[in-house]
């Protein structure tokens, strides 16, 4: 990224670590791969670059009047530096789901003591009373953690905004409430919103899997297959639907198997 447009250096917190300061200095650190941070108790009069979760300054959050989100979610030093930078990373409609549902879990643990696996594994990173290990060298190898852990979280949502176009253009090739896609691509948010009901794709064991599609946030789908099916071998199939090459139905009705992109459609009608 253009370096030009972030921070060089920063300033923390010494001390004790926690998931709040990690994450923001390694959002930083990706944002830019100059940037360098120091950490102490006090920031230097004289220091030039971006201060968080120390200082009471813009990204700091201990202060009286420090921000709440809409939701009652109280803004962390890691939730203000996303809000922001995040749009340098992703369009706004992903930055503020990526807040929802990763970022503000960190800022509520920082600011209640409660507890959530990243954040306690962050915390563990801190050096035990009987190591020999610095504070800052290990807050240094705690942010390679958190910098990993981005940038697997953005290449995810990256290849979801990519399944999402490759599906959505396929849309017009529907052939009644059923979308056959061909290769795999993760298809259940492009697909949410519509009226198909069965979405056929290439399996990664051969042949092609038929799946029926959630019209919510969880897995119910408006249709599944039927009762006489599930768990049922490949000889009884054929012989319960007449459909050569349906080898398999799942126990819950929600996905079938078949040798032949000729059986998957045959599932779809039956």
């Amino acid at each position: 990224m253009n370096n030009k447009l972030f921070p060089d250096k920063g300033f923390t917190h010494g001390g004790i670590f926690h998931a709040d300061d990690v994450f923001t200095t390694a959002l930083l650190k990706i944002l830019n791969v100059d940037f360098t941070w120091e950490r102490g108790f006090a920031v230097p009069e004289d220091f030039e670059g971006i201060v968080y979760d120390i200082g009471f300054g813009e990204f700091d959050h201990h202060q009286a009047d420090a921000r709440v989100r809409e939701n009652g979610v109280p803004y962390a030093a890691f939730g203000l530096v996303w809000e922001r930078f995040g749009c340098y990373v992703m369009d706004k409609k992903d930055a503020d789901a990526f807040d929802k549902e990763f970022v503000q879990m960190i800022d509520l643990t920082d600011n209640t003591g409660g507890r959530n696996p990243i954040s306690s594994l962050i915390h563990d990173m801190n050096p035990e009373w009987n190591e020999e290990v610095s504070s800052d060298e290990a807050f240094s190898k705690a942010v390679e953690f958190a910098m990993f852990t981005l940038e697997t979280q953005f290449k995810h949502i990256q290849s979801k905004r990519e399944a999402n176009s490759i599906v959505k253009e396929k849309l017009s090739e529907a052939v009644g409430k059923t979308l056959y896609i061909g290769e795999y691509v993760p298809w259940r948010e492009a697909l949410k919103d519509t009226d198909i009901d069965y979405v056929i794709y290439k399996s990664a064991r051969g042949g092609f899997n038929i799946q029926t599609v959630p019209h919510k946030d969880g897995n119910e789908t408006d249709v599944s297959f039927p009762i006489e099916w599930r768990g049922k071998t490949r000889e009884e199939l054929e012989e319960l639907t007449g459909i050569k090459g349906l080898s398999f139905c799942h126990n819950s009705g929600f996905l079938c198997a078949t040798e032949s992109l000729e059986a998957a459609w045959g599932v779809t009608m039956k």
